[in-house]
């Protein structure tokens, strides 16, 4: 899913606002993006959401997936993630209300 947010709307650095709403950044082995993630589960990598970002010139361009699990096959880039399920909606939502309202 993707979904907008101003950058005037931020009030703080991009990284500190994530970090509010319990994501942490995470440097993707196969691609230059930095990602950031938020896990569901104390004790367990997944599932997590998982957010890359595109810095535009007013804005940020976020896509948010849900990662269901790990790659099942090494070397292999595709997982089990749903990209618009409601789970998916729903923590876009809460994003943007957390990050907006700062």
């Amino acid at each position: 899913m993707e979904f907008k947010i101003a950058k005037e709307d931020l009030g703080r650095n991009l990284r500190d606002a994530l970090r509010s709403c319990g994501y942490f950044g995470l440097k993707g082995r196969l691609s230059s993006e930095i990602g950031y993630v938020r896990r569901l589960s104390l004790n367990q990598f997944y599932p997590r959401f998982h957010i890359y970002i595109a810095e535009e010139e007013n804005f940020f361009r976020f896509k948010l997936h849900l990662d269901q699990k790990k790659e099942s096959y090494q070397g292999a880039k595709a997982h089990s993630a749903d990209y618009q399920e409601g789970a998916v909606a729903d923590e876009a939502q809460r994003i943007m209300e957390i990050l907006k309202k700062d």
